[in-house]
């Protein structure tokens, strides 16, 4: 049978493995299940097995408190002795806390991978990491067995990496080709090829929606949707008439449904659409294409393909890697978008989720560890004790009052992470998970602490909001997370993706709250051209000279964007002028960016820089030698710049800059010519002369 999520969610809380590995997961019981007593450097701990598979041992590991990380490798040496592929689950003695083990071997190395689960947090994101280990009976063979690397590669799916599903991206990337051909009333190539990724991008994320049960639901605390919605609504418009599903139904979906709670929906919305959930964030508001082009029109064939493909696989909004290659979880998204770019020229790579995964556990780990830890040789403030914690597991398997008081009102909040070409957004989603760990792990701790303070701070939260993960991971990708790329449709992209793991943490409908606006924290644009400080008197100069904003200085204008955009993220509620807010937002910070540009073309002719024009040889009929040329205007806004000192100054001025920026490495090996490096720093090297 698949996994239950309810029935593993109750076996995850309250610490129940056995049963959760048995009777959810597959395995078998242990053949000795007897506790045993065991000391590994001088740490006592207790031994009990309890599941099986294929030689595979799911141990638990109790002790009064869990050991440092170098004992826990220890203890695993240990065991790895008495059965060499193993599981480890170290456990408190009140069984509050658990840190599971397991330790991949590659290239002669031993590299341990540790989660951590504290009682009373989340369990969702947990679980879809576990739920990789599911075996059926189907995978059995007639003697009841199966291969000793099956169980192996599960449980390295599981928790250390995940699987990309490329059959789909195939037959996704023809059936995108296709609706370009097929799209009425967009002239423009790009714009079309374009807002084809934007109808796709809208209709998966619907179809995640369908899947969990979300759409036409009869009761707003259970998952009792339509999972066919999509198709039983095309059904019911080809009834009407021919071609009347895009224009018909989806744009009342798409801008009356999503786009407006139920009250301010027209009577025939309600009636066409059913039980929809208002959703806000943006993601259904008018597209600049569809407001310069309204006249599109899609025929109904093409949604019978497109829905007969999405109905061939397994739609998990959980990101849970599958059991085989036919699940769609949201990682593929930017599978699909990075691999159909597909041009390492716009820097469009595909980053595998281990890596993405392990460079943000690294970098915030580090940051959360500085923030907490006492720095060396500072004296310890009377009431308070010293810390000098090696891991953010060892941290918070020790968190007390006064650390989670400091993580949850300053540290956490108070982070900005950057991926200045996030593409897709994979990075800003690993990111979000490794801060919704921490975040889980604090608040389930302060179920314990019996703190009133951090109690009354929990409560209040569980009351204004059904669901405590979605309102962490909601805090998470509005004030921690930022992105830019010179691509506009990887940023819509990353911004989904963010959306689809937020919606994955609501269980049910009514645990559905509207979407964060984040279209101001992640923003198209070319991150390493632009203005990184504003110099305030040439902005204004400049204004004058173009006559704009006659009488207000760039602080005002500041300002008064600043109050606009805090405007638009805070309305969480329906507002008729939404999309008339964020058009007003992007006129003025356009204005603006007329004035920036001009401010860094003034810096590329201090500098000397020259535009290359490339010259047609006729003669030789070759490309000839460039002509050096001045730059021009024309050739500023090509480049697409994006003028840091403007667009985040509330991050750099008020927060101090970016905490850390979390970014894709330099694939491609950069060759200096050393001899031109090193004439810039000795005069013993010269140039060659003629």
């Amino acid at each position: 049978m698949p996994l239950n999520f309810g029935q593993a969610r109750d076996l995850l809380n309250t610490f129940q493995f056995r049963e959760l590995f048995v009777q959810q997961l597959g395995w078998s019981n242990p053949p000795s299940p007897k506790p045993a007593t065991m000391t590994v450097k001088e740490c006592t701990i207790t031994r009990r097995q309890i599941a099986d598979l294929a030689g595979v041992g799911v141990y638990e590991i109790e002790c009064q408190t869990i050991p440092g990380a170098k004992i826990r490798s220890a203890i695993h040496r240990e065991i790895s002795n008495l059965q060499y592929e193993c599981l480890l689950i170290f456990m408190d003695a009140q069984r509050t806390q658990s840190l599971w083990h397991w330790a991949k071997r590659e290239s002669g190395k031993t590299l341990p991978r540790e989660h951590l689960f504290t009682r009373g947090q989340p369990g969702d994101l947990f679980i879809s990491k576990i739920s990789a280990m599911v075996f059926e009976l189907s995978e059995f063979d007639s003697d009841g067995r199966v291969v000793l690397m099956a169980v192996s590669d599960r449980i390295k799916a599981a928790l250390d990496v995940q699987r990309v599903t490329k059959r789909f991206f195939t037959e996704f990337q023809a059936i995108h080709d296709n609706l370009v051909d097929l799209i009425g009333g967009i002239p423009d190539p790009h714009d079309r090829r374009w807002y084809a990724s934007i109808l796709l991008n809208r209709l998966m994320f619907i179809y995640f929606l369908q899947r969990k049960g979300f759409l036409d639901f009869k009761n707003k605390n259970a998952r009792d949707g339509d999972v066919l919605y999509l198709q039983h609504k095309l059904a019911e418009c080809q009834r009407s008439g021919p071609d009347r599903f895009y224009g018909g139904f989806l744009k009342q979906l798409f801008f009356e449904g999503f786009a407006k709670p139920e009250e301010k929906r027209s009577p025939a919305a309600r009636q066409a659409l059913g039980a929809i959930r208002y959703l806000n964030g943006g993601l259904f508001l008018l597209h600049r294409i569809e407001t310069e082009n309204k006249n599109i029109t899609i025929p109904d064939d093409f949604f019978l393909r497109l829905l007969k493909l999405f109905a061939d696989y397994s739609w998990n909004l959980n990101d849970t890697p599958g059991d085989n290659d036919r699940e769609i979880s949201p990682h593929i998204l930017g599978y699909i978008f990075e691999k159909y770019i597909n041009q390492k020229a716009f820097g469009a790579y595909y980053t595998r989720p281990e890596i993405t995964e392990y460079l943000c556990e690294r970098t915030i780990h580090q940051l959360v560890l500085d923030a907490v830890n006492t720095p060396p040789g500072a004296p310890v403030l009377p009431g308070t004790r010293r810390r000098a914690y090696e891991s953010v597991a060892d941290l918070l398997m020790d968190l007390d009052g006064p650390t989670c008081q400091k993580l949850i009102r300053h540290v956490l909040p108070d982070l900005s992470l950057l991926d200045p070409a996030c593409g897709s957004g994979a990075f800003l989603v690993a990111a979000m998970n490794t801060l919704i760990n921490i975040y889980s792990a604090v608040t389930g701790r302060i179920k314990f602490l019996h703190n009133p303070e951090l109690t009354a701070w929990l409560k209040n939260i569980e009351r204004e909001h059904a669901n405590i993960a979605y309102y962490i991971k909601k805090r998470i990708i509005t004030d921690n997370l930022f992105g830019v790329d010179i691509m506009e449709e990887a940023t819509e992209i990353a911004r989904l993706r963010l959306f689809l793991a937020l919606v994955a943490s609501a269980e049910t409908v009514e645990q559905l709250e509207p979407l964060p606006n984040i279209d101001f924290n992640i923003l198209p644009g070319n991150s390493i051209i632009g203005l990184l400080r504003v110099n305030e008197q040439s902005f204004e100069k400049k204004q004058r000279q173009g006559n704009l904003f006659r009488q207000r200085s760039y602080r005002e204008i500041l300002e008064e964007k600043n109050r606009l955009i805090g405007n638009y993220r805070r309305t969480a509620t329906y507002a008729d002028d939404l999309a008339a807010l964020r058009n007003d937002i992007d006129r003025k910070k356009k204005a603006c960016a007329e004035i920036l540009d001009d401010m860094l073309l003034d810096e590329f002719e201090q500098l000397g820089i020259k535009f290359e024009q490339a010259v047609w040889d006729e003669s030789k009929n070759r490309e000839g030698k460039p002509k050096k040329r001045a730059v021009a205007i024309a050739d500023i806004q090509r480049l697409k710049p994006f003028h840091w000192g403007f667009e985040f100054d509330k991050v750099l001025n008020d927060r101090g800059g970016f905490d850390a920026i979390i970014t894709n490495p330099p694939w491609e090996i950069f060759k200096p010519n050393a001899k031109e490096f090193f004439q810039s720093h000795s005069d013993l090297i010269t140039k060659k002369k003629c």
